[in-house]
């Protein structure tokens, strides 16, 4: 008899008795309920190549002026006393953070109603033209110009943030975040190596580049060839980077979980959009606010190292610093850049398959106070190897410098780690989909408004700690430590607040009025 003559003869009464599982294929079914562990969905390759590309225009457009824009400032004569120069670099650092913080929840906010694709190739096409300005700026209300539009443009990191989200889901984002987190340190690699090595080309390079152009802008072309690598990331992105946003997509037609049992997909109707929380009720979701906090914190610790790195490679050995010229200060932030990428690759895949998001993010920020406490112990270093007569420092003290720096260089790149992990929490946490780019934006905007002061509160603080010989010039390392633990305090609430959310689970997004 066939199985479908047996079905159709088979008169078992099914009613409360019965029991559900049939004895001769219990072992079969008992081990069909067994949950199977989710299949990794595919990367998007193309997608993500192009968005990864698109994100490293930013880091070299910002971090190629790192190395020379204590000279910059220097060849402006706006002091005579050096030891007052970073306040002037750490102004037109903060002119750009500023700015950036004004736009970056607006160019959130306009991404979800226009898409994610125009408001990425404007922000480039802006950040090609201030950069080439900045270069050819003369006074140093023409450089705040150029980077206070420079930051306006550049608002949109939070856009491209959203657009990571929205290609990965919680299969693939160990394996994608991590790739796209490279964008960061290798253009914090190519940035400062061009500023160090093309900045006073003329001088430099005399028999290839000696014309009277760049003599007069001898920072143009550092600027020229960093607009180079925007060019060519809008031109990949134009070609490869898909839009992202639901209501924007050429392929409206949702697949249906349920699909036929031939294999064939059923088609339905998309389902009615969701409507993105407003700001205030954002700010109400515990997890999203303790983000923002936390978020704020740390771009103001991690931008305050950067700057008061620099400062302190830049300062004379006597004063606290490395006295450091501009080529060896972009050699030891391309060393930064290097260490941030093998962590990012290396390192990073392997943490997030590991350990919980939060407690890598609550380690990566305890990390910050001992990154600070090794500077002095650098300049330690370079007193005892400094030749009085000759100025010059010994072979061995130089060694022992150069490992020094790379010791803390590596302190500082695990801790910024905990920038990409910020991003999986915010997108993890978010309350729904349609608010992944606001609550993105928000977390951007904080630490975008940490940016905007810190870069001038630090140098200003450097400077006057030096000029007074405060705690003996080293009064902002006292500070940045102490602002350090209380960052380590914050982050805390992230790691209480997911436990919470795993006991009681998350507030429903339904019961949050719009």
């Amino acid at each position: 008899m066939t199985p479908a003559n047996n079905i159709a003869n088979d008169t078992t009464n099914f009613d409360e008795t019965c029991p559900l599982l049939r004895t001769t294929s219990n072992a079969h079914n008992a081990e069909a309920q067994i949950p199977e562990k989710p299949k990794s969905t595919p990367l998007p390759k193309a997608q993500l190549a192009a968005l990864c590309v698109v994100r490293l225009v930013e880091p070299i457009t910002f971090t190629q002026l790192f190395p020379y824009v204590n000279e910059f400032m220097s060849d402006l004569h706006l002091t005579d006393d050096p030891s007052n120069i970073g306040f002037y670099s750490g102004l037109v650092e903060s002119a750009f953070a500023i700015s950036q913080l004004c736009s970056i929840y607006q160019w959130a906010r306009l991404s979800d109603v226009i898409g994610r694709r125009p408001v990425i190739f404007l922000g480039i096409t802006g950040l090609v033209i201030t950069t080439l300005m900045f270069g050819l700026s003369k006074s140093l209300a023409s450089v705040l110009v150029a980077r206070c539009l420079g930051g306006l443009f550049s608002g949109n990191i939070a856009v491209i943030h959203s657009v990571l989200g929205e290609i990965t889901d919680s299969t693939n984002q160990m394996v994608a975040f991590p790739i796209y987190g490279l964008a960061w340190p290798v253009g914090s690699i190519i940035g400062p190596l061009i500023g160090g090595a093309f900045s006073h080309p003329a001088s430099k390079y005399p028999e290839i580049l000696g014309y009277q152009f760049l003599k007069d802008y001898p920072y143009f072309l550092p600027c020229f060839i960093a607009s180079t690598f925007a060019i060519i990331g809008i031109i990949l992105g134009f070609i490869f980077l898909e839009e992202t946003l639901p209501s924007k997509r050429k392929d409206k037609k949702s697949v249906s979980p349920n699909a036929s049992a031939n294999g064939d997909s059923v088609t339905t109707a998309p389902a009615l959009p969701e409507k993105p929380l407003s700001i205030s009720k954002l700010l109400s979701v515990p997890i999203i606010s303790a983000l923002a906090l936390s978020g704020f914190m740390l771009s103001y610790i991690g931008t305050s190292f950067d700057v008061v790195f620099v400062l302190f490679c830049y300062s004379p050995i006597k004063s606290g610093g490395l006295a450091f010229s501009a080529s060896q200060i972009g050699y030891s932030l391309a060393i930064a850049g290097t260490i941030g990428a093998a962590i990012q690759i290396c390192i990073m895949p392997y943490l997030l398959r590991t350990f919980d998001s939060a407690k890598i993010y609550c380690f990566c920020m305890s990390l910050w106070p001992y990154a600070f406490l090794v500077l002095p112990v650098l300049n330690l270093i370079a007193r005892a190897g400094l030749d009085e007569t000759t100025g010059e420092l010994g072979t061995t003290s130089v060694a022992f410098l150069w490992v020094g720096i790379a010791f803390v260089l590596l302190l500082t790149k695990a801790a910024c780690v905990a920038y990409g992990v910020s991003m999986i929490l915010t997108k993890d946490n978010a309350p729904n989909a349609a608010s992944l780019g606001q609550s993105n934006g928000l977390v951007q905007f904080t630490m975008s408004f940490a940016r905007s002061f810190a870069p001038f509160v630090v140098s200003a603080l450097f400077a006057t700690s030096l000029e007074y010989n405060l705690l003996g010039g080293y009064l902002w390392l006292v500070i940045m430590i102490m602002v350090s633990f209380l960052g380590m305090t914050t982050s805390r609430k992230i790691k209480q607040q997911c436990e919470d959310d795993r006991l009681i689970g998350p507030c429903p997004t339904k019961d949050l009025p719009r």
